[in-house]
């Protein structure tokens, strides 16, 4: 009976979550439909060279950017461009004069030695309504290299 009660819970607490993350969706694409709802965004650096860094080494890079709107800005998407990088960013809404952040990190291991060059695609209730991208690059060491 306590097995049957855990079950009924567990399967009530999915079906909320996934109708939170559905209704979630939703409001985004809608607020990407409304342009009284569109703002101004500012990045510090849509660009930044990590420099060189052994292979296996996980580099971490921050990328800053600034609602110079009127309303709330909401970074949708923020998708990068490869498995070797991930990205965490800012969920709540940006306040108008308020800073968000997009924190990655690249896994050298995943990649090659040499230079890289990669990008994370944004997609926000900005008035630009060009896709945005954020670069990233450097160079890789290989362990021989990174010896001499």
């Amino acid at each position: 009976m306590k097995y049957l009660f855990f079950l009924i819970i567990t399967s009530v607490a999915i079906a909320s979550c996934n109708s939170a993350a559905e209704s979630s969706s939703k409001n985004m694409e809608a607020l990407l439909k409304d342009s009284s709802k569109f703002t101004s965004i500012q990045w510090q650096d849509t660009a930044i060279d990590f420099g060189a860094k052994k292979m296996g080494e996980v580099v971490n890079i921050t990328f800053t950017c600034k609602n110079i709107g009127d309303k709330p800005l909401y970074l949708i998407t923020v998708r990068p461009s490869c498995g070797c990088t991930v990205a965490d960013y800012t969920k709540e809404p940006i306040a108008p004069g308020q800073e968000g952040k997009i924190d990655a990190q690249f896994d050298t291991k995943k990649s090659h030695p040499g230079d890289v060059r990669k990008t994370i695609f944004i997609t926000a209730n900005n008035s630009n309504r060009a896709p945005q991208f954020l670069a990233f690059t450097g160079t890789i060491l290989a362990d021989s290299s990174a010896n001499k």
